[in-house]
């Protein structure tokens, strides 16, 4: 780790010391569906349309016993609805089938289900059973490469070379770090260097107010 990686993490870890995921879940089965949904759309959205949902379907048997079109009417403002809604039909009867109903709690086990990747098992992972994992999606891979905290041109890379960093105490939180910094002022079309806290860490060819060298 250069010196220069430590002070932005060590930045990174007391700016978002209190912040976690904006997801609203109460349970492993909430937070997975959530988190499904949660691909290309606002965690606002997706909380407002799960609100509702669980309220009607509140556990993987409801949903299982529903088609994917009846599930489509109940998420339909959410972007991708109709393939997401076959996803979690067909992953909740896998875990009504296969789990009793349960979300399985490895990692191994979470991407076999339908419309789960590496990311969205991290985030159930780490958020739902506490167990050290590292998601990486778009903002966290964006601002990692643009911090020079990695220097990858793929998600996995990007999380091996995380986690080779920073300690495994502090992967789950460390997703929320640059996921926060990413939305709100490392943003992808334009970073909002000036009001950004690590401008002057930050080694980025886009950082106009860089001051090391």
């Amino acid at each position: 780790m250069t010196e220069n990686q430590r002070l932005i993490l060590a930045a990174l870890k007391e700016i978002y010391k209190n912040i976690g995921t904006a997801l609203r879940f109460q349970n492993p089965y909430e937070l997975l569906v959530a988190t499904i949904l949660s691909a290309q759309s606002t965690d606002k959205q997706v909380n407002k349309v799960t609100k509702k949902l669980f309220e009607k379907y509140p556990d993987a048997q409801a949903i299982a016993a529903l088609t994917p079109e009846e599930l489509s009417e109940e998420i339909k403002s959410i972007g991708l609805y109709k393939a997401k809604s076959k996803n979690i039909v067909a992953t909740s009867r896998i875990l009504v089938e296969q789990y009793d109903g349960q979300v399985p709690e490895t990692l191994e086990q979470l991407v076999t289900l339908p419309g789960v990747g590496r990311k969205t098992a991290n985030v159930v992972l780490s958020n739902a059973f506490g167990v050290p994992a590292l998601a990486v999606d778009t903002h966290v891979f964006r601002v990692a490469n643009r911090l020079k905290l990695t220097d990858s041109k793929d998600v996995l890379t990007s999380e091996q070379q995380l986690m080779a960093l920073i300690p495994a105490e502090d992967w789950s939180s460390a997703h929320h770090w640059l996921i926060w910094h990413g939305r709100l002022f490392c943003k992808a079309r334009k970073p909002d260097c000036q009001r950004c806290k690590l401008h002057e860490l930050c080694l980025s060819e886009e950082n106009s107010y860089k001051m090391i060298e």
